[in-house]
Parts: C-alpha cells; sequence; structure tokens
C-alpha cells in the first residue's frame, strides 16, 4: 500500500485528495495546509491526518510519495523538501514562475534520483490521448498545423489572477505542453497577441483574459493556441492535426449526446461546465500513472523536464507580447 501525503487542501487539492483516498492501492496519510480548517475538514472526509506544517507530513517515514497541491509559490520548495526526504514528487503545475528556480528544482530531483511527476492531466485525457498516438503513428502522414482551443466557462476570482503568474504561466502553461507532446518536438519560436476582452479588473490587475499564440518548429510544422477566460456555452477543450495524410480531430465532452430536433432548430448539451467535470477520468489515469511510475512499473510520462519547457514556452510568450515580434526559444 503506498502512502500519500496530501500538500494543499484547495480544489486541485480536494480532487487528486479523493482519488488517492479511493485507489486500492494507496492510502492518504496526510493533509496539510496552512489553512488547518480546510485541512482538517477533507482529512477527515478521506480517512486522513492533518496538520498546517507540511515538513512533518513530507519527513513521516510511513509516507513513500508527496502529491504537492498547494499554491504556487509554495511548489518548489515542496518539491526540495519531498526530494531530499527521499520520497517520489507529483506535482502541479507550474513548478515555480521563475525558470532560474525551476532548474535549481531540477538539479536538486535529479541529485535525488526520487521518481518526479508533473500534474500535465491532459495528456491522460483519453480522446487527447488517442489524437497524439494517431499522429505519432504517422496516421496524418506528416504533421504540419496544430490548432488547440483552450477556453474556460469564466474567469477566477482577480484575487487568483494578481498571484496566478498571468495567463500563459498559469492557464496556456497546459497548451503549451499538449502542443510540444504532439508535435514530438520543442518549438523554436513564439509569437502571441492579447487582449481585454472579459473583465476590465483582469486588466487592472496585470493580466489579460483573450490570447492567441503561434509556436513555430525546427521542421516547419506549426501550432496555434487560443484561450479565452470566457465561454458562455462552457469548458472548450478541442483538439485538431491536419497532415499530409489527412486530419485528426479531439471535440468537446457533453453530458449526453441527446439531440432535439424542431421548428426553431436542432439543439444539445452543452459542453462539460468546467476541469472538474471534463478531466474528472483523465485525473483518475494520472494517479495510477504515477503510482505505476513510484513502483517501478512505468516511466514518466509528464517529467519535470517537460515542466520546464512549457514554462519556457510561456516565458517566451509573455516576451513576444511585450516586444510585438515572435520569440526564439
Amino acid at each position: 500500500m503506498l502512502e500519500i501525503a496530501l500538500i494543499g487542501a484547495g480544489r486541485i487539492g480536494q480532487i487528486h485528495g479523493r482519488n488517492i483516498a479511493a485507489h486500492p492501492g494507496a492510502k492518504l496519510r496526510w493533509v496539510t495546509d496552512v489553512n488547518a480548517e480546510a485541512a482538517g475538514k477533507l482529512a477527515s472526509a478521506l480517512g486522513a491526518q492533518s496538520g498546517t506544517d507540511a515538513r512533518k507530513a513530507i519527513e513521516d517515514p510511513a509516507v513513500k510519495a508527496v502529491a504537492i497541491c498547494s499554491s504556487t509559490d509554495t511548489h518548489a520548495e515542496m518539491i526540495e523538501l519531498a526530494a531530499k526526504a527521499g520520497k517520489a514528487i507529483f506535482c502541479e503545475k507550474p513548478i515555480d514562475l521563475s525558470l532560474e528556480r525551476v532548474d535549481q528544482c531540477l538539479a536538486t530531483v535529479r541529485k535525488a534520483g526520487v521518481t518526479m511527476m508533473i500534474g500535465f492531466n491532459r495528456r491522460f485525457d483519453a480522446s487527447f490521448a488517442a489524437l497524439h498516438e494517431g499522429v505519432r503513428s504517422g496516421k496524418i502522414g506528416k504533421l504540419e498545423t496544430l490548432i488547440v482551443t483552450s477556453r474556460d466557462p469564466g474567469p477566477p476570482p482577480i484575487g487568483y489572477i494578481k498571484v496566478s503568474g498571468g495567463l500563459f504561466r498559469d492557464m496556456m502553461i497546459h497548451d503549451f505542453d499538449i502542443v510540444s507532446w504532439i508535435l514530438g518536438e520543442m518549438p523554436t519560436e513564439v509569437y502571441a497577441t492579447a487582449s481585454n476582452l472579459v473583465d476590465p479588473e483582469i486588466g487592472k490587475a496585470g493580466d489579460i483574459d483573450t490570447a492567441m499564440v503561434v509556436l513555430k518548429t525546427k521542421s516547419g510544422a506549426i501550432a496555434q493556441i487560443s484561450n479565452s477566460r470566457r465561454a458562455v456555452y462552457g469548458y472548450d477543450q478541442r483538439i485538431e492535426a491536419f497532415g499530409s495524410k489527412g486530419m485528426l480531430q479531439a471535440g468537446n465532452q457533453v453530458a449526453n449526446t441527446v439531440t432535439f430536433s424542431g421548428e426553431p432548430g436542432v439543439v444539445g448539451e452543452k459542453p462539460l461546465h468546467f476541469f472538474l467535470e471534463r478531466y474528472d477520468a483523465a485525473y483518475r489515469t494520472e494517479l495510477q500513472h504515477f503510482i505505476d511510475c513510484v513502483l517501478g512499473k512505468a516511466k514518466p510520462a509528464t517529467s519535470i523536464e517537460d515542466g520546464r519547457n512549457a514554462l519556457a514556452l510561456a516565458e517566451a510568450a509573455v516576451q513576444s507580447l511585450k516586444s510585438g515580434v515572435p520569440v526564439k526559444v
């Protein structure tokens, strides 16, 4: 039985905590959070110990793995604590908002020789994984263009926006990872443009809410990412891969496929509301993969290097937006 300490009892921590507690091969031993009430409530519901001292949980001899789901500004510190304690690490994105700090973490993890996996859950979505496999197996021939659409149903609170690191590092970082994964190579050039069209308060907080990024690879393949903090019809998550022999598409998921046809028109369900529903199965598959990695049955599909690469692309997008010109990666 793999005993795991969960660091962070917020929204994403609750998802991972419940999945760990429900897994037949894992046991949730600890839930820690700076908010003692939040940690206690989740731990009580899942049969774990609770506290506010993450170090105590990480250094517990019974704990063999740590799931880091706390605020972004704590990730690097938690990673280094876990690595030095010899624990396997699962960490939500991003590792940090600084590439220099990420490199320090990378060095620490390598020196410790521990297993580490980054929480890019979209790679574990069945539809996206099938599209990736189709591209990599040559089903559409040579990949020429890749289009990724990712739109949230609504923006997060302004308080979150202020500490998130910005849309490129917080939201689009998932799409940067997906693009590199499907392309099979790291983009070498990034051009970004963005606006504030959803909420002027987001602009006042120093961020953007609508963005489009074009990435180019050494082989000439071109990718486009479209993000918005608002989609009135639900969580919009689509990928289109176009190649010399055809095209692959992964569309939105809906609660059911029933449609009504009548005089006013044809009406169906909206896409699932948000990531909690859309990627529910992907989070469980992701956890299983992490456990397999800890047990030596697999190698992490989303490594710390993948986390660094995605952040590097996000940084290039920030620079491009400021300069108005493409940026080499």
